[in-house]
This record gives structure tokens, sequence and C-alpha cells, in this order.
């Protein structure tokens, strides 16, 4: 009898699924998205409802006829893509292209033998509507891409280009930088006293002047109320003390792992995603072979299956004790418009604990691993106790000081897993009202106030997440791409607008008002839900955005003004002439270029530091950065000619050449 066949994205969840699976089923994989709109043309028929003009992706094409072939003499093909839209549209296109009569579509949240057993006896038709959903967004996006960036080839430059959600992105930061630019900061003073009890130091602020709230604006006013204080005793007037509870977080959903694992591990949106993709998909874990550590990490449900709740609530018994499990077990409500059918982001087997399996993993892998675990399990545990104090300390009758302290009574889920914003305010001594304390200090303090802060990646995540804008499978590629289109730089983890990020985001919000709308744009994403929910027709929503975006387009063609870019100035100055150098963008990328073109003509390539210093023995210079002639990326060493150390692989991978070999150098390097 012959095999049922099981088409999967990926190689690393067919040997996975593999593994467990008996000799009854052959698992094949398709790589990923086997078809697609073609890359030269719009590809979609806009007379005739819209019509997408679909084309074999050329890398697939090897693939597709393998599939054919495998499938011809199956018992039966399971198409077990993602559980997303995504993953529905692409098991759509594999049964379109292998002329299935009949394609079961399955479904699971985790690669374990018990989850694809399950899919395989619950196995559906393939859902049209979140084909269609996929479909309009894909359609939507080539629209405004196809149809905008020749405008902004016209009027700035060649090789520029929009897109509908990206250009919504780069407007937040865009206008999150003019707010920084045109900030004017705000002197103001604080005024702390240092004071002791029994030689016991502590710090009170100043809180209050005449009953009335202290607001001290500058030095003067500052040194007025320390004049009055002169020779004022200390008495502690009211002593507060409540206890506190601390409930823990909901385990993760896309958004909050991209955030957190930018905040704490300093992992970019997309370095998260592709780590948490090789955790779902399945690790090697020795004779145990390729083994799933973490549930679909692309979700915006907090739910959890009841046996993953019985699991956590078994080992947190065994390992911490009764006393750590709420008395009520815990639930989470997701965010309006969320998946239920999915669920959080949680490790597939609590009892795979980080530390017993960190020798098969990389040290990214085991990073991210451990934060997904330990946010699980703490969701899981009981209710942190906290003594807060605080203190009114009355200094002569006029001012009055507030000392604030806090200690833990009970660590609950912060045995596993302490919040980024829970860092302990010292304890204080034991105080009693009317009791005198000891002025140590008087320390006056100048600040200025802040502008709001620029976007991280994981501010910007968030903000897009609350302002409905893009969904979980959509924040890392957004992110990546005005990146990649040098729309926008990161330098120090914060995310800068470019020159040119500025330029096209002015042109886009000056002439494509209503897409670069936040609120459109999050509208739109209701319209695509309301799509996969079969509540309303894709061609219908393609229809009424393109009746209004063309005549907007024929008016901007008319009226959208021509543009220079000016080059971004270097702090590299050059040796021949003493002037500055500026970015310039040439047939292989960016170099540097003297300001005094044409009369001066120096050239020099763009390097960039990485931070690492050069792996060559002795040698105290850095890895950098370079560029061929022929546009060729590669790593040397800063010192270069007098340390040879040269790279074609990224800083972090250096270890697999051999550091100086004069046969890994590139003739054309400058």
């Amino acid at each position: 009898m012959s095999n049922s066949l099981i088409i999967v994205e990926s190689p690393t969840k067919a040997r996975t699924i593999s593994k467990f699976l008996g000799s009854g089923y052959e698992i094949r994989s398709s790589n990923g998205h086997v078809r697609d709109l073609p890359k030269k043309t719009l590809g979609e028929n806009i007379d005739n409802d819209f019509q997408p003009e679909y084309e074999v992706i050329p890398q697939r094409k090897k693939t597709i006829s393998e599939l054919k072939k495998a499938s011809l003499g199956a018992k039966g093909v399971y198409l077990a893509t993602d559980p997303d839209r995504e993953g529905e549209a692409i098991a759509w296109h594999i049964a379109q292209l292998l002329n299935l009569s009949k394609a079961w579509r399955i479904e699971f949240h985790e690669i374990t033998k018990p989850a694809v057993l399950k899919a395989l006896s619950n196995s559906r038709s393939i859902n049209l509507n979140l084909v269609n959903a996929q479909q309009a967004r894909r359609i939507l996006d080539r629209l405004v891409g196809y149809k905008i960036s020749p405008l902004l080839w016209q009027k700035v430059k060649r090789g520029l280009s929009a897109g509908r959600v990206q250009s919504v992105a780069l407007r937040l930061i865009c206008e999150r930088e003019k707010e920084v630019e045109e900030f004017v900061p705000q002197e103001y003073w604080e005024i702390w006293a240092t004071l002791s009890k029994d030689e016991e130091q502590f710090k009170a602020k100043l809180i209050k002047v005449k009953e009335e709230k202290v607001k001290i604006n500058n030095q003067e006013e500052s040194e007025t109320i320390l004049h009055g204080l002169e020779g004022a005793s200390y008495v502690v007037e009211e002593v507060k003390i409540k206890e506190q509870k601390r409930k823990p977080l909901p385990p993760f959903i896309t958004s909050t792992l991209q955030q957190e694992a930018n905040y704490r591990l300093g992992f970019s949106a997309s370095k998260s995603m592709l780590i948490a993709q090789s955790l779902y998909e399945g690790v090697e874990l020795g004779e145990e072979g390729p083994t799933g550590l973490i549930t679909y990490m692309r979700t915006d449900s907090v739910n959890l299956s009841n046996s993953a709740k019985d699991e956590a609530k078994r080992y947190i018994q065994e390992k911490y004790g009764k006393e750590y499990l709420p008395k009520v077990p815990r639930l989470y409500k997701s965010r309006k418009g969320a998946q239920e059918a999915h669920e959080a982001i949680r490790p597939v087997l609590v009892y795979k604990e980080p530390e017993g399996i960190k020798k098969y993993l990389s040290s990214d892998q085991f990073r991210l691993y451990q934060l997904i675990f330990s946010r699980f399990l703490a969701s899981q545990m009981s209710d942190a106790l906290l003594e807060v104090v605080s203190v009114d300390i009355r200094a002569g009758k006029e001012y009055l000081f507030r000392a604030t302290g806090s200690r833990v009574l009970f660590p609950g889920f912060r045995k596993v897993y302490k919040e980024k914003e829970e860092e302990e305010r010292k304890t204080l001594p034991k105080l009693k009202e009317k009791e005198l304390l000891r002025l140590e200090e008087l320390t006056p303090e100048q600040h200025f106030t802040s502008p709001p802060p620029r976007y991280t990646e994981a501010t910007l995540v968030k903000t897009l997440e609350e302002e409905g804008i893009g969904r979980p499978s959509t924040y890392a590629p957004i992110i990546k791409t005005v990146q990649e289109r040098d729309y926008v730089k990161k330098e120090k983890r914060t995310l800068l607008p470019t020159n040119l990020g500025k330029v096209v985001n002015e042109l886009l919000v000056k002439n494509f008002t209503q897409i670069m709308e936040v609120k459109f744009t999050a509208q739109m994403e209701d319209n695509l839900d309301k799509i996969e929910e079969g509540k309303s027709d894709w061609v219908e929503i393609l229809k009424d955005f393109y009746q209004g975006f063309s005549q907007v387009l024929k008016i901007a063609k008319r009226e959208m003004a021509r543009v220079k870019i000016e080059p971004e100035k270097s702090d590299v100055i050059c040796e021949k002439c003493g002037r500055n150098m500026v970015i310039r963008e040439g047939r292989f990328g960016k170099f540097l270029a003297c300001s005094g073109f044409p009369e001066c003509k120096n050239t020099k390539p763009l390097i960039k530091p990485t931070g690492i210093k050069c792996p060559k023995e002795g040698c105290e210079g850095e890895v950098i950065e370079r560029r061929s002639k022929k546009g060729k990326i590669f790593y040397g060493c800063s010192r270069y000619p007098e340390c040879d150390f040269i790279s074609k692989w990224k800083p972090k991978d250096v270890g697999k050449t051999t550091v100086g070999s004069v046969k890994m150098k590139d003739k054309n390097a400058k």
C-alpha cells in the first residue's frame, strides 16, 4: 500500500515530524513559498476583479516537480504548512500546482507526536477565506508599491520604493524624530536630604513647601529653599505601611516576545523570529534527534491549552512548592481581534528545562528559549507580595520630605521571572512617628526635561500593535524593510530616519495623505480580518480601495515636486584637500567621496566598525566591514595593511576562516 504524503514548508520541520511518524508517511518540504506575483510587472488584472497572475518561483520549479511526482502515488496528500493566513495560502498554491483534486489541510501549533496525530485525525479542506485575506494583503501591497515607487524614481532618485504598511511605520519614526528635534528642555531642580537613624542612612525627597507641591525652576529658587532649611529639625510625621501584590504578565505573544527579546537580549525583531522559528521547527537534541521546543511563534493569543497549564502546575508544585501556585488558575484576556484558536508562545514540554538542553543549543537559541520558558512558567505562578513603606518627614514647619522603600515578603512568580521595571526600592530603617532624625547632607540636583524617547524596535512593535498596524507575521518584516531601504538607521538600539527617509516620508504624507494615515492603515487591517472571517468580499475591498487611490495617484503624478537629496556628511576628512567627505551611493553601494567634487575627486570605501576585536593573535585592531569595488562585502582588520586579517564571513562566524589567509583576499578590495 502506498504512503500518505505530508508537505511542510521547512526541511527542518520535515525532519522533526519524520522522527515520530511511522513508515506509512512520506514527509516532504516545499522550502517556503512556491508561487508569487511576477517581479517585473504588476501581476494583477485591475480590470478583471484584480485577478492575480501568479508565477512559480524559479528556485522552486525542481521542488514542485518532485512534489508532483511524490503526490501521484500517494494514498493521500496532507498540507501541513504553518497555521496562519500565509501558511494557508502556501497550502493553496501547492494544491493548485500539484493539481490535487482532494488535498487535506492539517494544522498544529506545536511539533509533537500527539499534536501531529491529532491534526491528521482532524483534517479539513483549505480555508479560502484565509487564502483570500492573504491574497488581498499581497495585492494591496503590490498596488501601492508598484504605483507609487515609479513616482519616487522620477521625483527623487531611482531604486526607491514605497510600501503600504512600512511607509506608515516610517511616518511614526519621522514624526517622533521631529518631536525630538523641536523639543525645548525645561530646567527643574530637586532637593534630597540624606538622613540617618542609628548610623543607618537613607534618602528623602522634598515634595511640599507650605503644603503646596514643590516646583523648583532654577538654581536661585533652590538656594532660597536651602537657606530656609538651615537649622531645621527633621521629624517623622507619618509612616504608611501596606502590602502590595504583583501579578505575573501573560505568556508571550509575537509582539511581546519581540519587545522583551530586544530589551533583555538586544535581538532585532527579525533575529528573534528567526531563532524562534528554529526552536519551533526542531533542534537536534543528541540521541533524541530533532525536537520542537516551542509552540508556533506567530500568534496574538494569550490562550494556553489545558494540558500545558496542568503540566506547569505539576512542575511548579514539584520544584517550588504548593505555595507558589495561585489559588485560582490564571486566565489571561487576549486583545480584541486576536485569534483565540491559537496558543501563546510556550515551551512544548515544561520538563524540557533550558539548562538541561543547553549543550545542544546555540547561545542565542538558549537565551531565547530560557526567556520563553521563564515567562510561561511565571504566568502560572502565584502573585509576588511586597511590603511598601512610605515615610513623610517634616523639616521645620514649612517643608515636607518623603522617603519610600520596599521589601519582598514572598517572591511568588518573581522566583523565575523579574519584570524589567521591578527594580526593588531600598529598604528603610524602622521608623516611628514623631521620631527625630539626623540630617547628614542636603543635595540640590539640577535636571532638564527630556524629549520623548526615539523608537527602538521594541517600542515600535508595541506602537504598531496598539495602533492596529500589521499583524504578528508582519512586525519584523516592516522594521527590516525600512532599514534595508535606507529610510531608517539604527544607532545604539534607537531608530533614526535618514535624510532620504525624511524626504520620502514628507512626499508621501503630502501626496498620499489617506494611505499614510495610521487610522486608515488600521482600518485596512480590520477589513482583511473581515475577509478572513468570511464577512467581506476581498474583491470589493480592493475595488473600494483602488477607486480612491487611483484618483489620488493621478493628482500626485501631476503635482508631486522634484526633490534633490543632499549627501550625508561624514566625520571623515579628505586627506587631499581637508574638506569633510560625504556618503554617496554608486552602482555597488555606498562609498565616501570628497564634498569638494568636482575640484577634488578623492573617494574611499565606506567602512563599518563591528565592535569586535581582531582575532589575529597579538593584534589590537578591530574587525570592520568593508566593500570591494564590485560591491562585495567582506571583513578585515582596521590596522590593514599592518594586519592582514581578512574574512568572507560575518564577524560572529570569523572562526570558520583561516586568520590572515592570503587565499581569502579579494583582489578588488580597497
